[in-house]
């Protein structure tokens, strides 16, 4: 009777549903047709057959909020059954298809109002044909109980068939976004690793050869060769600021050649609306990180303040960056409506980013925590300030710091 996606369990109670109401509406007009079936049998026929193309008709209505054309139908299959039920008590069979197409379609307590009064009617009319006794009276309420009961349980189903349609819709999202997380973590790397290969082989090389020519200007000023020595030098210094440009392209694709806090003033400046302050803070004094750290910093940035926007409902955020002497940190706070502690918990739902975020942070050897109540949320994340090698500290645009007297 929906279209919403639903497990087969469900969909088998839809199809039982439909067979039982068809069976019963055969047994209405089977008992009319007989001899003793009280002298209606073409009408009860006719008026039983409509009732069964009406119904099905609006078999498929959604369990929304009833608009004028499920009130309709509703009421076209109500009259229906008076009229049945005024030639025949058999009609009393068809209450309980009745039952289940007020619970499935009427909210609440309107559902089992209507289930109560069908019951009523139902009852007075077989008596009004019968007479009274027990199993006219029992027959109909247990009947409204047990399809109270199963449609209960129906809607339980389907409330879970949506939910879990859902948590496999956002599963194959998260999925797929961390696949591309991990192909552009995989390029960051290659990105990295070719900086560090070109600096510490034509880079170095280059700044070597710069310095030996250097040395030997100074040392024989008058040397018959000096034009040629300044002349290798120069090339060598210009050969130099060309590769260290070729370096710098190799900076990650996020930082789009900006330093760190420029591209999270960018992200702030996206992320703000009318109904969204942001503001950046730089705290301390501005240290280059490695290429991976910055670039993981963009990253756990974007998607945390993405979270923000999409599910906070908050009216400000603060994106802070500090540097202390030992650690760089990066503070996203806002005062929206929080995260569910369970969530934290067990990540699901809108909690895959965070996981996500978190699994970056740990790659990187970084620190992360998540502090959440209602009007205020705070996603810190902490890496220690530096990395080097033998030749010096790197930066993040894959070029690094010469040792003491390398003056280029």
């Amino acid at each position: 009777m929906h279209s919403s996606p639903l497990t087969p369990v469900v969909t088998t109670l839809r199809l039982g549903l439909h067979v039982l109401v068809t069976v019963l509406a055969v047994v209405v007009a089977v008992r009319a047709s007989l001899p003793g079936g009280g002298g209606h049998g073409i009408a009860v026929v006719a008026l039983t057959v409509v009732w069964l193309l009406v119904y099905f008709a609006g078999a498929e209505f959604s369990p929304s909020v009833p608009d004028g054309a499920v009130w309709v139908w509703l009421a076209a299959l109500t009259v229906l059954w008076l009229v049945l039920l005024a030639f025949t008590p058999d009609a009393v069979y068809l209450a309980f298809g009745l039952f289940f197409v007020y619970l499935h379609l009427l909210p609440r307590p309107w559902s089992l109002i209507a289930v109560v009064a069908a019951t009523a009617v139902g009852v007075l009319g077989f008596a009004a044909h019968r007479g009274w006794s027990a199993g006219a009276v029992v027959g109909p309420v247990l009947g409204a109980l047990v399809a109270i009961g199963i449609g209960f349980g129906y809607q339980a189903l389907h409330r879970e068939a949506v939910e879990r349609e859902r948590l496999i819709d956002e599963l194959l999202g998260t999925r797929a976004i961390l696949a591309e997380q991990e192909r552009t973590a995989g390029k960051l790397a290659e990105r990295e690793r070719l900086a560090k290969e070109i600096h510490d082989t034509v880079a170095q090389g280059l700044s070597s050869i710069q310095l030996l020519l250097h040395a030997v200007e100074q040392a024989a000023p008058d040397h018959p060769a000096l034009d040629r020595i300044r002349l290798a030098r120069e090339t060598a210094a210009e050969d130099l600021a060309e590769t260290r440009r070729l370096i710098d392209e190799l900076s990650p694709a996020a930082l789009d050649g900006q330093s760190l806090a420029v591209a999270l003033e960018r992200i702030c400046l996206r992320a703000q609306s009318p109904t969204l302050t942001t503001q950046l803070l730089v705290e301390g004094e501005p240290q280059r990180l490695p290429m991976p750290v910055e670039a993981a910093l963009v990253r756990i940035a974007q998607s945390a303040v993405a979270n923000v926007v999409q599910h906070a409902r908050a009216e400000r955020m603060r994106v802070t960056l500090t540097y202390d002497d030992t650690d760089a940190h990066l503070d996203i706070v806002d005062d929206g409506i929080g995260i569910e502690p369970d969530m934290l918990r067990h990540p699901r739902s809108g909690a895959f980013g965070l996981a996500a975020m978190r699994s970056r942070v740990e790659q990187q050897g970084g620190a992360m925590t998540v502090e959440s109540e209602p009007g205020h949320t705070a996603v810190t994340v902490s890496f220690p300030l530096g990395a080097t090698t033998a030749s010096g500290s790197v930066f993040p645009d894959g070029s690094a710091a010469l040792p003491p007297g390398a003056d280029l």
